[in-house]
This record gives structure tokens, sequence and C-alpha cells, in this order.
């Protein structure tokens, strides 16, 4: 059954690429380079609360690449670009693509390791005697990229995928609450996984963010004199904007977001 899932999973992003293949690089022409990789989620919570641009002003602050695999493309604008209701934000995307923002990296390049990923993540946990599937194609090949480009980050806001890599144990139990039955792990698939996590560091759209405020790059959300009319016009904005970030899909607390607005909002 697992590799099943795995076989369709590869045979699905062996698509032919819909907006052109002239935006594929190999991983040859970013390897040696500083770069971050992105998975869907982050962007899409961007997207979605018009913080897409602040991303794009970052970039001119970071002296190396963003980089998305072509399977997180196919997910961000590919497919997207093919129904209404996600077509905006698709364009949004791709515009940033089509600018050099966004480098796109080959799935083939990454595919042998993503589906190695793959297997192992979703072979790792077993419920009532059958695997348990907990991550998508995507996911593995933005984790394969990071890895092979040695990058300094990688950036995920899935929780699942970031404690499988981070705290599988953790990850069990909890499975275990939500699925209210015991969970089984593969110990020999964990630290295999561990291994190829164990110098990955992961970074979520809170943490781009939260740098973007730093560097004054919300400002643009605040009128002149704003703290007149709303007292912490600054913390306020910090705030909601991590807010907005947790219901779109980022996982953080209440309570790490008020750490962060009240640590960060004094310093500024």
């Amino acid at each position: 059954m697992a590799e099943d899932t795995t076989a369709k999973a590869a045979a699905r992003h062996s698509h032919e690429y819909f907006i052109g293949p002239g935006y594929v690089k190999k991983l040859g022409e970013l390897a040696g380079s500083k770069t971050l990789v992105f998975d869907t989620g982050p962007l899409i919570s961007l997207t979605t609360n018009n913080l897409l641009s602040t991303l794009e002003r970052l970039k001119e602050h970071y002296n190396g690449k963003f980089v998305i695999p072509e399977s997180v493309k196919d997910e961000l604008v590919d497919e997207p670009l093919r129904t209404k209701k996600f077509m905006f934000e698709a364009m949004q995307i791709q515009r940033l693509i089509s600018a050099g923002v966004f480098e796109v990296l080959e799935d083939n390049d990454t595919k042998e390791l993503t589906l190695e990923l793959l297997h192992m993540a979703n072979n790792s946990f077993a419920a009532k005697g059958k695997a348990i599937q907990i991550v998508q194609y995507g996911e593995m090949a933005a984790v394969a990229a990071a890895k092979l480009l040695e990058s300094e980050a990688l950036v995920m806001d899935e929780r699942i995928t970031r404690e499988l890599l981070e705290h599988p144990r953790h990850l069990a139990e909890m499975m275990g609450k939500r699925l209210h039955t015991s969970v089984r792990t593969d110990e020999s698939n964990i630290a295999l996984l561990g291994s190829y996590a164990s110098n990955l560091k992961i970074l979520r759209s809170v943490e781009l963010v939260t740098a973007s405020f730093e560097l004054g790059l919300l400002d643009r959300y605040l009128a002149t004199g704003e703290e007149k009319a709303i007292p912490e016009a600054r913390k306020k904005l910090l705030e909601s904007v991590l807010w907005g970030l947790k219901m779109n899909g980022c996982a953080i607390s209440s309570s790490e977001i008020e750490q962060i607005t009240n640590t960060v909002a004094r310093q500024a």
C-alpha cells in the first residue's frame, strides 16, 4: 500500500509544466548559493494576509536566493490557475517567480531523495496495523531541496511535518490522542528521518514577518501619526499580522504571539 502511494505521488508530479519550463532551474545552478527553501503553506498564508509584497521586500535584504521546488509551484500556481477560486492568489505568486524573487528547482533533481523521505515519513507511524499517511510529495520535496542545497533554512508552517522532523515521538502522542488509539512508531524510519533533518533549520512565516517588522517593512500599513488614533499602533500591527498568520495555518500559540509582540515591539 505504501509503495503504491509513493508511486502515485511520483507519477502525479511528472506533469508537463503548465507555465513553461523556462522557469525551472537545475540543482547545479543553485548549489553553493545561500538559499531559503519554501514549502507551500507559508506562501499561501502570506498571500491571503496581503503580505506577499513584504516578502518581496525582505528578499532585497537577504543576500541569497528564495527557492521553491517544482511540485510546490505546481500546488501554488499551476493547479490554482485551472480554477476560479484561487486564480488571483496564483497570479500573485507567479509574478514573483517571473520577477526572479523565487527560483523554481526542478523536481527530477530531488526526486530520488523526495521519494525516500516520503516513504520513510509515511511508514514511521501505524495505528491498528495500518501505516498512517501524514505527509505529501510537495512537503518532502521541500525538505529534500533544503537538504541537497544545504539551505540556511526550510520555511514551513505545517505543524505535523515540523513535528515529524523535530519531535517525532511527540507527534506519535498527538496522533494517538486524535485517533483515540495507540500509535506504533517505526524507530528505524524515525532515526533515518532524524539523520536527514539533524542540520536542517526550520523557520515559519511568523519568523519572516517578525524580521520584516523589525526592518520596518510593515510600517507602510501605518499612517503618519497613527499612534494618536490607535495607542501602541505598531504593537497592534505586529499582533494583528501574527494572528492573521495563525488563522491561516501557521502553527503558533496565542501565548507565543503575546511573547513575540511584547518583546519585539518593545525593542522596536
